[in-house]
């Protein structure tokens, strides 16, 4: 047996020992051990501890190692109620909350969405990571919103696959700091911050093609509600792009800083930032219809949308 995980472009350029120390749990000198006495291939080859990663490499820890490693990565289910939007044989659609990872990570070792998702649905893909299997995108902890799961192996490779190529259409809403008119799309690079690996930034010196497109759907004093399409799907692609033009998202203590509201000398503070992953259409990885769905906004948007509205 074996552990298999998928390269998808937030491990994008990662060195093969750092990716497998942060998804399989365990020191970086293990995972450098690992890979010195060739337990880990890349695409079915050896590859040193340095070797970048590539999107959709896939890299398979083997055979003696399995179960000293996979009990180190074990997912744990727990019962977290959580939001099931449609579900089958072979993939779920919910709605995350904001303030839930998507899977277990450093400093996040449970309570993530797919700790919830073991417990509620028995079976899950077995490929894609012990502590993420059947997923092929994801949200940032403090996004809300719709995402797709694979269920089974044929499910997430054909999903995978899509996603690749562009044919996912997803749609965001977002409330950001002040005033846009009509439409419009920010099409700038993205990649690395050079001084701040942890961040995302226009001025990278890998950056990648990124679009954003986007539509005011409500203007208010300051501050514009707008829904978003990203045709690419780079890190923290909206909240980069918007904070580039400066229009940062409400609530993004990263990158906008604008925490709370300014409504005259009433400040509002914004726990989290005001962006919700809104509706998702592509075709199904089996059977071939075409699936769209659509999650509303939270109460804590609605709530704040419904203040601005009154001032």
């Amino acid at each position: 047996m074996s552990i298999s995980l998928i390269i998808h472009q937030y491990d994008k350029d990662k060195r093969l020992d750092i990716c497998l120390s942060e998804q399989l749990k365990i020191t970086r000198a293990k995972a450098q051990e690992l890979i010195e006495k060739e337990f880990v291939k890349v695409n079915g080859v050896s590859k040193s501890k340095s070797y970048k990663l590539k999107l959709n490499d896939l890299v398979e820890v083997i055979d003696v190692l399995y179960q000293s490693v996979s009990e180190q990565a074990k997912l744990i289910p727990q019962n977290i109620p959580i939001n099931i939007i449609y579900k089958d044989d072979y993939l779920v659609v919910l709605s995350k909350p904001a303030g839930m990872v998507v899977y277990p990570c450093p400093g996040h070792k449970d309570g993530s969405l797919m700790n919830a998702l073991a417990y509620h649905i028995s079976k899950l893909a077995s490929i894609g990571g012990p502590l993420r299997p059947g997923v092929v995108h994801r949200l940032d902890k403090d996004t809300s919103g719709i995402m797709v799961v694979a269920l089974n192996d044929k499910a997430y490779y054909k999903l995978v696959e899509i996603f690749k190529k562009r044919e996912v259409k997803k749609e965001y809403i977002a409330l950001v700091y002040g005033e846009l008119n009509g439409s419009g799309e920010i099409v700038t690079p993205i990649g690395r911050a050079i001084h701040d690996r942890k961040k995302m930034s226009i001025k990278s010196k890998k950056a990648k093609e990124a679009q954003t497109n986007w539509e005011v759907l409500k203007s208010f004093k300051n501050y514009t509600l707008v829904k978003t399409r990203i045709i690419t799907g780079r890190t923290h692609q909206i909240r980069v792009h918007f904070s580039s033009i400066g229009h940062p998202i409400l609530g993004d203590k990263t990158y906008g800083k604008k925490t709370y509201l300014e409504l005259g000398r009433q400040k509002i503070f914004i726990p989290r930032q005001m962006l919700h992953a809104q509706s998702i259409e592509f075709i199904h990885p089996v059977k071939g219809d075409l699936l769209q769905f659509e999650d509303p906004l939270p109460e804590d948007m609605n709530e704040i949308i419904k203040i601005l509205s009154s001032a």
